[in-house]
C-alpha cells in the first residue's frame, strides 16, 4: 500500500489550454517540487500530465484538468513512498498537503490576475 496517497482539487477561472501549458511546462516543476524528479509517462495534452516520480519519494503523481463551466478544475493525485521505505510521519504528510494547496493556489491568482469573485474570465 502506498504510504503518501494524496487528492486536491482547485477550480482556476482561465482557459483550459493556458492551464494545461503551464502545467505542461518542464521549468515550472522543478520550482513546484524542488526534491522530486518527474519524469512524463502520459502527456495528456490538455487534459495534464503524469508522471513517475523519484527523488524524496518514489511513486506517481499526476496533474488532471478537467475543464468546469468558465475555467478548469485542476485535480492533483500523489500516490508515493518516502526514498528508503517506512512510514509518512503526519508533518510529512501535512507539509506535502499544504505544498500542494500552495502551488495551485498560487497557479490560480497568476492565470485568474486581478477577476474578481464571481467575474467571468478574462478573454
Amino acid at each position: 500500500m502506498t504510504q503518501l496517497d494524496l487528492v486536491d482539487e482547485t477550480f482556476v477561472v482561465a482557459d483550459p489550454a493556458r492551464v494545461a501549458a503551464v502545467v505542461r511546462d518542464p521549468a515550472r516543476w522543478t520550482r513546484w517540487w524542488p526534491d522530486l524528479v518527474l519524469g512524463v509517462f502520459q502527456d495528456r495534452g490538455d487534459k495534464g500530465v503524469r508522471w513517475n516520480v523519484r527523488g524524496a519519494l518514489v511513486g506517481s503523481m499526476e496533474v488532471w484538468l478537467e475543464p468546469y463551466g468558465d475555467g478548469v478544475v485542476v485535480h492533483h493525485y500523489v500516490r508515493c513512498d518516502p526514498v528508503g521505505g517506512g512510514p509518512v510521519r503526519p508533518r510529512e504528510r501535512r507539509r506535502r498537503q499544504r505544498h500542494a494547496k500552495a502551488v495551485f493556489w498560487a497557479l490560480k491568482d497568476e492565470l485568474e490576475g486581478d477577476r474578481g469573485v464571481g467575474e467571468p474570465r478574462a478573454t
